[in-house]
């Protein structure tokens, strides 16, 4: 079987989707938004359905985590205990659950196999 010569964009995809949640959020986006730019019009249907995956999935875990994050504070008032419990909660489970779809898509993509985010993931690739 022929491996994929553009299968490393794939996992460097998969990367950078990782450490802008995990590690350097914004500067990892940035290089994602580069790679995607870069890599657009790739010959390699894996290396295209990776970089559609992450970025979809980076814009909802964006959207996810600081959209939902403010409505709690909005709503339960910022000086509430309660509050707190709800948004560590929150934000703890779903940033979790970012953080191995993940990782299951930078396995995936080390092995030269496609991935689509569930939920989250876009359908067309």
């Amino acid at each position: 079987m022929d491996e994929d010569p553009h299968a490393p964009v794939a996992v460097q995809a998969e990367a950078l989707y990782l450490l802008n949640l995990l590690l350097l959020p914004g500067l990892a986006f940035a290089g994602l938004l580069w790679l995607v730019h870069r890599h657009r019009s790739s010959p390699s249907e894996l290396a295209r359905c990776h970089l559609k995956q992450t970025l979809v999935a980076s814009l909802w875990a964006g959207a996810l985590l600081m959209a939902v994050t403010a409505t709690i504070l909005v709503l339960g008032g910022l000086h509430k205990p309660a509050t707190w419990v709800v948004l560590i909660i929150y934000f703890t489970c779903c940033h979790a659950v970012l953080a191995l779809l993940g990782i299951i898509g930078l396995s995936r993509a080390m092995a030269g196999k496609p991935y689509v985010y569930p939920l989250i993931g876009s359908r067309q690739w």
